[in-house]
């Protein structure tokens, strides 16, 4: 969920927007950036977004390309606000604060609503080995990855959902427009219906006289189911009901377990210290995971190793528990956890598409299935009327 914050810096005001699971989970991020929450409460979701969100990908790639030409990171940002487009304020506000003296991870700060406390860690990160470029690399890398991923578990979900609105779209049409005109039909002919075909028409007699309630009642339960779908994707629920079906649990945990090796990894890389890290991490992870994160800080405080951490709290695979453990012996950990997060994405790769190719073809059974067996039940008394006649 998104909050809306107004908080204490010294003795100035300051608001913010920050996401976050629950208003306690908001209040410890907004402490952990020495600010004091005077006030919290849930941001209002706007009903329709005439302006594009905030392309931080975009920023991130344009900023890389003036960097390499021998600019300034405050000559970058002065030529990027220079130009009139959508993210012109942004930028705008970004060199004025660094023109007042703050560091460039100090900027981003500021604009936690575009800017994610990943993104402005490793920035911060950078400033103190000097290697601004090598991070915002890091960070196109590692965002990257996860957007192709999430690219194909997309690109596979459409056909089927194509599939699910046509054929829901042609069950609807036959339910509120095709069984009623053959009930009419048969009203008439006092001949006995098997027992299937007299609730379908029952049904069609039902919606012929109540015509506009079944259509309002329609379009609201359609409408309702909608609107419940995209707040569930936005609030991570849809992914909680998935996590129920013991196929795809697995699957999910791997996902996962596969985004925290990749932040950790690519954080690791940028020079920040481990503790630093796992609190950064778990702004990535859902709320089920965040308790056995917080169990592997404990075990590094006492002296543990990271890749013992992990598998006693149940976030290794057998094979990356292997690969840690070689990354430790080597002084590689990071590289190895970004490793064992790219071999985990593969394998989820391969696995959806085996799962689309039975899964399509059973969905596509399912929806001719449920439209033969209505059309069959219609068909059924004109077969009656047929034989009678003979």
């Amino acid at each position: 969920m998104l909050f809306e914050v107004r908080a204490l810096r010294g003795n100035a005001f300051e608001q913010l927007r920050v996401e976050a699971g629950s208003l306690e989970e908001a209040g410890r991020i907004v402490r952990s950036r020495q600010l004091a929450p005077v006030e919290i409460r849930a941001a209002r979701q706007q009903a329709l977004r005439l302006r594009k969100p905030f392309d931080l990908m975009l920023f991130t790639q344009e900023l890389v390309e003036l960097l390499d030409a021998g600019l300034a990171v405050v000559e970058a940002v002065d030529a990027l606000a220079a130009r009139e487009d959508k993210d012109q304020a942004i930028n705008r506000r970004l060199l004025s604060a660094m023109r007042e003296g703050h560091a460039f991870s100090a900027a981003l700060a500021q604009m936690p609503e575009h800017f994610p406390d990943l993104y402005v860690g490793l920035i911060r990160a950078s400033e103190k080995t000097s290697d601004l470029q090598g991070a915002l690399a890091r960070y196109l890398e590692y965002q990257g990855r996860f957007d192709a991923l999430r690219s194909r578990i997309t690109s596979a979900m459409i056909y089927p959902c194509i599939l699910l609105v046509a054929g829901g779209a042609v069950t609807l049409f036959l339910l509120g427009f095709v069984v009623p005109k053959f009930s009419s039909v048969y009203r008439g002919t006092g001949r006995n219906l098997p027992l299937l075909s007299q609730w379908l028409m029952n049904w069609g007699e039902f919606a012929a006289q109540h015509r506009n309630g079944v259509f309002a009642m329609t379009a609201l339960v359609v409408g309702g189911l909608a609107v419940w779908i995209v707040r569930a994707l936005r609030s991570g629920r849809i992914e909680q009901l998935l996590g129920g079906v013991p196929a795809l649990r697995e699957r999910i945990e791997i996902f996962r377990i596969s985004r925290l090796y990749l932040t950790v990894g690519t954080l690791l890389n940028g020079g920040m210290p481990i503790m630093q890290v796992l609190d950064l991490a778990e702004g990535v992870v859902p709320a089920s995971m965040k308790p056995r994160l917080q169990g592997v800080r404990a075990e590094l405080k006492q002296g543990g190793a990271l890749s013992a951490a992990l598998e006693h709290q149940k976030l290794t695979t057998p094979v990356a528990a292997r690969l840690l453990r070689v990354g430790e012996g080597t002084g590689r950990m990071a590289d190895l956890l970004v490793r064992a997060a790219r071999y985990h994405d593969n394998e989820l790769a391969r696995w959806l598409e085996r799962f689309v190719k039975l899964f399509e073809p059973l969905l596509m059974m399912a929806i001719g299935l449920i439209i033969g067996t209505i059309v069959v039940l219609l068909y059924m008394p004109v077969f009656d009327l047929a034989g009678g006649l003979q």
